[in-house]
């Protein structure tokens, strides 16, 4: 058990009560689950300078470049968070994703799309959610 985990979510409370930003809370919570699974992250919100788009978390797992999507739901009710990733948001993230290959020196063929999915306080990942097309 993490020792941590009552302290993060107390954090989260207090961090989150007055705005009550879904997509922020989850984005913490994506990168805590990512980082306990293993995952080194690399950016958080990172945008390219020219714009065309915002990855919400860049990171390593075991030498392969990874760019996540986080999408967050205060309850299971609606449609999956997943189903809110269509083909124009796909676009914007293989574009801001080349832009910052190109920028960090790092290879297309070692990238993959994930997303993790966070459900009140529960996150899923799903790996290679979507294909890379350089």
């Amino acid at each position: 058990m993490n020792l941590l985990a009552p302290l993060y979510r107390f954090a989260d409370r207090v961090r989150f009560r007055r705005h009550g930003n879904v997509g922020r809370r989850g984005e913490d919570i994506a990168h805590r689950c990512l980082r306990k699974a293993g995952f080194t992250i690399a950016a958080r919100n990172w945008r390219p300078p020219q714009g065309g788009g915002e990855i919400d978390l860049i990171a390593w797992d075991r030498g392969e470049l990874v760019f996540i999507e986080v999408k967050s739901r205060v309850s299971g009710e609606l449609n999956s968070p997943l189903r809110d990733i269509d083909e124009e948001k796909k676009k914007a993230l293989r574009r801001a994703a080349r832009d910052y290959i190109r920028r960090a020196g790092a290879e297309a063929a070692v990238t993959r799309f994930d997303v993790v999915s966070v459900v009140g306080e529960q996150p899923e990942h799903f790996r290679n959610a979507f294909p890379f097309t350089p």
